[in-house]
């Protein structure tokens, strides 16, 4: 691309009008954050006026019997669906992704065979993972092998090749890397653990709404992802665990909680788990955390996650296209895959002065966010984020930077 105005691309943008939809896109505020905290849907307000005053207001417990004891089960089905390739029935609603990722982590390394004693992991994966991993191998006597990554890539079959063998208990690996936006191979590294009779849990936090995802077709065991960036549910929305199906007998999860009881309603003297997914759940399901999170699901069912991808694809390569025109003759470093390919959705910038100028950029209403080590992240959510938007934001990085 050699002209980098931004208006033939927004007219060509064959999911442009959906932007309309989020609350806030009508303003001038640029926001390169949607890989933490998505926008609202405007539609969600509506609907949780109508659910407080006809559902909850309404129905009261009756609503319990009438749709909410089944909806993280049926809106698990629906993400599983709509984002993750999965079949029915393996895929829940539930805590938040700190909880599951203990849960899911904690079950697979308990069912593992004996001499299984490692937990391999990289040491650049996002900090709520790591720490858990450390916790559980401290609990249960294992050891955490650390895969050594490059900060600007992420994990590859030829890096986690030498780490993983007969003592590997479990793999535990984020399809898109947090700070770089690396992109792994989820089928390749899935193989390469099978082989060595390990299963991977994959944490999809950072992909799930922008990279599709077919776990059943790649053979994942297990997966845990949020639901507040690109899935938009809003801030502590619970997340969603996936748990296939060949699996889901021979785990026992460690919190066993009422709701995961075969019957719950009996309230006996001992526990003993349902049959199936809902085994995962422990308590009471967030039903009016999981409301925004529906409308973002259907919006994206309508979308087609195809589409959201190659949107997500395109504006991440433009704002690479700006960062190399603007960007770099003034010191800044793409710390991004540059292959589209092996890049999620967004894309991080380095300079030395980069803290002061997210700071600086925050009091002029554009919002990237910081990462350590001098890193700008652009945030690149495809169905509230024009182009327009990413070339005023880098605009203003530029003059910043310029100053």
């Amino acid at each position: 691309m050699t002209d980098l105005n931004p208006g033939p691309l927004d007219a060509a943008d064959p999911l442009a009008a959906l932007r309309d939809r989020f609350v806030g896109a009508d303003t001038p505020l640029v926001y390169f954050d949607g890989n933490s905290l998505g926008r609202p849907l405007r539609v969600t307000a509506d609907h949780l006026a109508d659910f407080v005053r006809d559902e909850w207001g309404g129905r009261l417990i009756r609503g319990w019997d009438e749709r909410w004891y089944e909806l993280p089960l049926t809106l698990g089905d629906e993400i599983g669906r709509v984002c993750l390739g999965a079949a029915p029935g393996q895929t829940f609603v539930g805590d938040s992704t700190t909880v599951l990722l203990y849960k899911l982590i904690r079950a697979a390394v308990d069912a593992a065979p004996p001499g299984r004693t490692e937990i391999v992991i990289d040491d650049d994966n996002f900090p709520t993972d790591r720490y858990i991993v450390e916790g559980i191998a401290a609990e249960r006597g294992l050891t955490v092998r650390w895969a050594e990554v490059d900060r600007a890539s992420g994990v590859t079959t030829e890096l986690l090749a030498p780490l993983v063998g007969e003592q590997t208990a479990l793999l535990v690996l984020s399809q898109v890397a947090y700070r770089s936006a690396h992109l792994a191979d989820v089928p390749a590294i899935t193989r390469l653990a099978h082989d060595a009779g390990a299963p991977v849990l994959w944490d999809l936090c950072h992909s799930a709404g922008v990279v599709p995802t077919a776990l059943d077709e790649w053979e994942v065991d297990l997966a845990v992802g949020c639901t507040y960036k690109y899935l938009n549910g809003g801030p502590g929305s619970p997340a969603y665990g996936y748990v296939a199906e060949r699996h889901q007998d021979s785990l026992r999860q460690p919190v066993q909680g009422w709701m995961g009881h075969a019957d719950p309603f009996l309230m006996g003297p001992g526990y003993t788990p349902s049959a199936g997914i809902r085994r995962f759940i422990s308590g009471t399901p967030a039903v009016v955390g999981m409301l925004a999170l529906a409308d973002m699901v259907a919006l994206i069912d309508e979308a087609g996650v195809d589409a959201v991808r190659a949107k997500s694809v395109a504006l991440t390569s433009y704002a690479v296209e700006l960062a190399d025109a603007w960007l770099a003759p003034l010191g800044v470093q793409l710390t991004s895959p540059r292959d589209p390919a092996e890049r999620g959705g967004h894309v991080t910038l380095t300079h030395p002065r980069m803290r002061e100028v997210v700071a600086t950029l925050w009091e002029r209403d554009i919002i990237p966010d910081y990462r350590d080590p001098d890193g700008l992240r652009v945030g690149l959510s495809p169905l509230s984020t024009s182009f327009a938007e990413v070339e005023s934001g880098l605009a203003a990085v530029r003059d910043l930077l310029s100053d």
